[in-house]
This record gives structure tokens, sequence and C-alpha cells, in this order.
């Protein structure tokens, strides 16, 4: 009996692991789910746009993780929620951009090519900052900081896309070849 006690232990406790995982992965759908809802809410037609681009870097960054065989661990879920706040962040620093060009007059398709190329600089420096950092974690830290710092590169580097070419390629979709007089930002 008492060579089992050290078995059974080890046991409960990956077995809590796996639920504290589980608990993480629905904690960010429920947070992926909130910002979608506030996103359309805010931004309209233009949130929609953002929702895509925030699936489509959520897949890009789990393709990625698989394709290099990385595991999904609590770090690179926090690393995966803090990449969806970036993300969030640059579509938000660009609508924000375009809803000032149109305060300022500018037509809604000049408003669009102005918000997007006003924008690119502070989406680029924030980027590059956080994966500066991402990286000086993955050379000092250990296990699951690697972990974190892992998750984070890539879901920096695919936000980084999904925001400035997926966002522009839709809104160019919607809007690129129409007559539009009004935005719904």
């Amino acid at each position: 009996m008492e060579l089992l006690k050290p078995l059974l232990k080890f046991f409960f406790n990956e077995l809590k692991k796996f639920k504290n995982i589980d608990k993480g992965l629905n904690s960010t759908l429920v947070g992926f789910f909130a910002v979608a809802v506030f996103m359309i809410i805010f931004y309209r037609a233009f949130g929609v746009i953002a929702n895509i681009a925030l699936f489509f870097n959520v897949a890009m960054m789990v393709a990625v993780m698989s394709v290099i065989g990385a595991a999904l661990t609590l770090p690179g879920i926090a690393g995966i929620v803090l990449t969806v706040g970036m993300a969030v962040d640059a579509n938000v620093l660009i609508y924000e951009r375009i809803r000032e060009e149109i305060a300022a007059g500018a037509s809604p398709h000049q408003a669009i090519l102005q918000g997007y190329d006003r924008a690119f600089a502070t989406i680029i420096d924030g980027h590059v900052t956080t994966l500066i950092v991402a990286l000086i974690l993955f050379a000092v830290g250990t296990g699951p900081i690697k972990g974190f710092a892992v998750t984070l590169s890539i879901g920096i580097v695919c936000s980084l896309f999904s925001a400035i070419t997926v966002t522009r390629a839709v809104v160019q979709l919607m809007y690129g070849n129409r007559r539009v007089t009004k935005l719904s930002i």
C-alpha cells in the first residue's frame, strides 16, 4: 500500500494539470468571444473584419505550433491570450486612425488608406518590442517561461500579419471597388 501512495499522488497531480488546462482553454474561449462581441458592438462592420482576422490569427498560431510540435501548456495559453490582446490592439489602432481621418473630412477610401498607413509604425513598434521581450524570456527563462516565450513569439508574428494584411485585404474586398459614402465604423 505504501508503494501505491506516491503513484496515486502523482496520478492525481497530473489529473489536476489537465483540469487546469481545460479551465485555461475555457477562459481563453470566453475571453475570445467577449472580445469578439465588444469589437462588433464598438466597430460594427470593421469589428466583424477584426474578428475574422482574430480567428485567422489564432488558427495560424495553432497551425504553426502543431508544425513545430509545441505542446499547449498553461503558459502557452497565457501566450495565446496576450497575443489576442495584441491583435485586438492593432485593429483598434487602425480603426481609431480611420475614425480620426473621417472626422478630419477625408473620404471613406482616403480614410481607410490613411488609417492603415498612419497606424503601421505604431503597430510595428508595439509588436517588435513585444517580440524582443519574448526572445529575451526564451533566452534566460526555463521550462514554462520558454513555453510562454515560444507561444508569444509565434503569436506576435501571426498577429502582425493578420492585423496588417488580412484586415486590409478584407476591407479592400468590402470597400475597394465600390462607391462608398459612409463607413460602418
